[in-house]
């Protein structure tokens, strides 16, 4: 079965990471370098054990564009958005024998270096991915 894991953070996060002034704990250059070095080896261990399907990192969400429609109009807005305080900050895909070793593996990310407290704006989810409209159950 494949599962996404869905990381979060804020615009805080990406800013703070970037060096700018947030109010709140920042990120030295070294707290930055064991982050990365964190990444590297959580995703070098999920593809050596074959479970790691694509992982990817996502752009601040100063780059984000959002599409809706009202009344019919379309229409786009640049980020960031003053009322979403949590965005997507990158997922994993892997492939694992149960949701509970997907959870084990998510939960992992908890250990990844970060300055202050990462439950304050940091979590995952985890969703397993569908193979056709027949396993969604409706």
């Amino acid at each position: 079965m494949k599962y996404m894991i869905l990381s979060y953070g804020s615009q805080q996060d990406y800013d703070a990471m970037a060096g700018k002034d947030t109010g709140r704990s920042g990120w030295s250059g070294e707290a930055v370098a064991d982050m990365h070095q964190f990444m590297e080896a959580f995703n070098k261990e999920l593809e050596e054990s074959g479970e790691l399907v694509e992982t990817r990192a996502l752009a601040a969400p100063v780059h984000t564009r959002r599409l809706g429609s009202r009344g019919g109009e379309a229409f786009v807005t640049d980020g960031p958005y003053a009322e979403t305080q949590e965005v997507l900050a990158g997922y994993w895909i892997v492939e694992c024998e149960s949701f509970d070793r997907a959870t084990a593996i998510a939960a992992r990310l908890g250990q990844c270096p970060y300055p202050g407290d990462p439950g304050d704006t940091m979590y995952a989810d985890i969703r397993p991915i569908m193979d056709s409209s027949a396993d969604l159950g409706f």
